[in-house]
């Protein structure tokens, strides 16, 4: 195993690590993206993410004991790694992944499926938060129309615990979006204040698709105009919204629930 030792920021290796961390537009011109922490870089490459290559702290990690395979490894001084890692507590690893996409032909459905979609999530934390409670319902996809940051921002991977790589995640237009749903019979609940009913009154154990938009406006007219069912969570203080991701987590555990007391009652 052929190891290159780094110990200098200027290291032209260096600065393109920086810029994949810090940079969209750099991942998505070079289709690369990076993952710091071994639970996330194990999910990554179980979901079939091809590695590039390695970096880890020596004074961490010693090179034996890594059994990835990647073409390319690097050791790191603990003054350099210290610079490049994301997280103050860490494992001691860095990896460069391959991107891949996922399309609506690798989506299979289960017979009543629950789908989450997302319009333009703007903040990473949010959205890593919400591809948590998706892979603990165990939603049959992820939808992400129009948006506003890159599933390899790093702080989308650090906030999802490696659930972008858990869930089948599809990126595309709304319009995409709602045919699909349509051609599969899912019906559209949308997430919103205006002309709602409480979502724990609405029939939520049938195949749907859970819509919720950004987090400064809301759904825009496309969905809000094609909904089958507008739901809401009540509000009982003097605020008229919740944070995205916990109302995410309401609604699909509310679904969850409806299909497990529907099972039983069967």
């Amino acid at each position: 195993m052929h190891i290159q030792e780094l110990s200098s920021a200027q290291n032209p290796k260096i600065k393109e690590l920086l810029l994949l961390k810090e940079k969209s537009k750099i991942r998505k011109e070079k289709s690369l993206f990076i993952i710091e922490g071994k639970r996330e870089i194990d999910a990554a490459i179980n979901a079939g993410y091809i590695v590039k290559e390695l970096y880890f702290a020596s004074n961490i990690i010693k090179a034996q004991d890594i059994i990835i395979k990647t073409p390319k490894l690097y050791s790191l001084t603990p003054s350099l790694y210290s610079k490049i890692a994301y997280r103050e507590s860490t494992e001691g690893l860095i990896a460069v992944f391959h991107s891949k996409t996922t399309s609506f032909s690798n989506i299979k459905l289960s017979k009543t499926p629950l789908i989450i979609v997302l319009e333009s999530i703007e903040k990473p934390g949010n959205l890593g938060a919400i591809l948590r409670t998706a892979d603990a319902v165990k939603a049959d996809a992820v939808i992400i129309c129009d948006p506003l940051t890159d599933l390899g921002n790093p702080n989308i991977i650090r906030a999802s615990l490696g659930g972008v790589f858990t869930n089948r995640i599809v990126v595309c237009s709304n319009e995409e979006a709602f045919d699909w749903l349509c051609a599969n019979n899912i019906a559209i609940f949308t997430a919103q204040l205006q002309n709602s009913h409480y979502y724990y009154n609405t029939d939520m154990s049938i195949s749907l698709a859970i819509v919720m938009g950004a987090e400064s406006y809301g759904l825009t007219s496309y969905w809000r105009e094609r909904a089958n069912s507008r739901i809401k969570i009540p509000m009982l203080g003097k605020l008229d919204s919740l944070n995205v991701s916990v109302s995410a987590a309401i609604l699909c555990y509310e679904a969850l629930r409806q299909r497990a007391v529907k099972k039983t009652s069967n």
